[in-house]
């Protein structure tokens, strides 16, 4: 297949990571990949063959969108135009119109119900990466739906333990990641050797500094910065709980990379996490929750009840996208 990946941008973050996870795997599967963003670092970890277009993805105007449109249309027909969030649905709904090419949209996230949705109506496919966007998008999707949950690229380091209390936060530092929340708990639990490994970037990093130094955890608490997944990987190996206070998300694709590697993980009771839940879960933004949770924690080693044998592989997944597109494409 000649498949055209439509994508905001191509740094950090899950839908990006998903995106590069495909196109690795359906490449060395012998089709031909073009990808579509703003750029971005993670372009370096793309297959050598693998075509690169520069567009501002990312803008909401529809000035700018109609104009990504032109440009991809005039790359040619595709196979399958696969779009990745809520700009690159309206451009490649409208380049599929003007080339003839299908064209798929897998939503990833919670998206505002308004206008901006349309596109999704217009797919000849939707793939929602959770049943949980899937049963909350419902009234803005096509009759060909089909829920893909991300895989798990096997790890390169497994679980070899910490002290009890060696904590580790991963994502966006933005309030929809509830980091602090878990920055709230663990103040009321200064009496415990705790530290905080902070590993993302974000908007919110200054504030969530100065929180964390008006609660008088400061010096417990380090803001790594963006880190390379081998290195996110490595700190999972090394620690001894992921806290995931997120209070929105779509999978919570580093829960399931922590769970992959052996990493106990305490999360919000989200309903994207309940799929792997085997139990209860902390209740979203609830701070006494937290404490406790992360007292138990520390006190008797006992996380949140994630099931890891619930996971699937990035290959497996990729075979599940490729039946999709080939089912669309004979319809």
């Amino acid at each position: 297949m000649k498949i055209l990946y439509v994508v905001p941008g191509f740094d950090e973050g899950g839908a990006e990571f998903h995106v590069l996870n495909l196109i690795r795997e359906l490449h060395e599967k012998g089709h031909d990949i073009t990808l579509a963003s703003s750029g971005g670092h993670l372009e370096r970890e793309l297959p050598d063959g693998v075509k690169v277009v520069h567009l501002p993805l990312w803008r909401k105007n529809p000035l700018v969108i109609l104009y990504c449109a032109l440009r991809l249309a005039g790359l040619g027909r595709f196979d399958v135009i696969h779009a990745h969030s809520r700009v690159p649905a309206w451009a490649a709904w409208l380049a599929a119109r003007l080339t003839g090419s299908q064209w798929l949209m897998t939503a990833h996230a919670f998206y505002s119900h308004n206008p901006g949705l349309l596109p999704f109506k217009h797919a000849d496919g939707v793939i929602c990466v959770s049943e949980a966007v899937r049963n909350d998008l419902k009234d803005y999707l096509p009759q060909n739906v089909i829920t893909i949950p991300n895989g798990i690229t096997p790890p390169k380091f497994r679980h070899r333990g910490s002290e009890r209390n060696h904590l580790l936060f991963v994502g966006r530092l933005t309030r929809l990641k509830g980091l602090d929340v878990a920055l709230r708990a663990l103040a009321e639990l200064k009496d415990y050797d705790w530290r905080l490994d902070v590993l993302g970037e974000g908007p919110q990093h200054a504030e969530l500094d100065e929180l964390a130094e008006s609660l008088g955890i400061g010096e417990r608490v380090r803001f790594h910065g963006a880190v390379s997944n081998d290195d996110a990987e490595e700190f999972m190996a090394f620690s001894s709980c992921m806290v995931f206070p997120s209070h929105s998300e779509g999978m919570g694709l580093v829960v399931l990379e922590a769970l992959s590697i052996g990493l106990p993980v305490i999360a919000s009771d989200l309903e994207a996490l309940r799929d792997f839940a085997d139990g209860e879960l902390v209740p979203d933004g609830d701070v006494s929750a937290w404490r406790e949770a992360i007292r138990r924690f520390f006190e008797e080693g006992t996380a949140s009840p994630l099931n890891p044998e619930k996971i699937i592989t990035v290959k497996e997944m990729a075979c599940r996208v490729e039946n999709f597109c080939l089912s669309v494409l004979e319809q």
